[in-house]
């Protein structure tokens, strides 16, 4: 992980945590932190948006976009995005989170397949709220792409998940 990557998370998490806000890292940073060898392009939480009110005078310097709410033919939802020491930071609202199946035929509302609690991992000295491998799995099939795969491929090896149910909660 590039030395900006951690500086960004240490830097964004000591903010979340001390203001007692919950949120979880995804992304191509979490898949990385279950074994992705994909580079790392930016930090993507979720976290709820009623937060935002919260978390903008703390970071407003660092701000690049937003709070807005994008809508594309794959995401809809409400977006906060940082740039911190020349690392990417977007934030999104878990509550308004919603995104297309992988065929683009249905909106899937991401909080209802998301099943359980994050894993806390030390990165770097810091421990961080990383989503749940099996949420991972789930939230990726219904992207597409080859990075996708890589991910998945990793993701499934970190957490031998292949068979098992990834609809049961711990």
């Amino acid at each position: 992980m590039e030395e900006k990557t951690l500086v960004g998370l240490r830097w964004i998490v000591e903010i979340l945590d001390a203001n007692k806000i919950p949120y979880q890292i995804g992304g191509g940073l979490a898949a990385h932190l279950y074994g992705s060898p994909r580079a790392v392009n930016d930090i993507d939480i979720s976290l709820s948006g009623k937060y935002f009110e919260q978390i903008i005078p703390l970071v407003s310097a660092y701000i690049t976009e937003g709070p807005k709410h994008y809508v594309n033919e794959k995401w809809d939802c409400t977006t906060l995005s940082l740039n911190y020491e020349g690392q990417d930071i977007d934030m999104t609202d878990v509550d308004t989170l919603r995104m297309s199946n992988l065929n683009q035929t249905a909106w899937i509302q991401v909080r209802d397949i998301r099943l359980h609690e994050p894993v806390i991992m030390n990165v770097g000295g810091v421990s961080v709220r990383i989503m749940d491998p099996r949420d991972l799995l789930r939230y990726k099939n219904e992207l597409g792409g080859e990075h996708q795969r890589v991910d998945i491929t990793a993701i499934e090896k970190y957490s031998n998940v292949r068979g098992e149910t990834s609809d049961r909660p711990k």
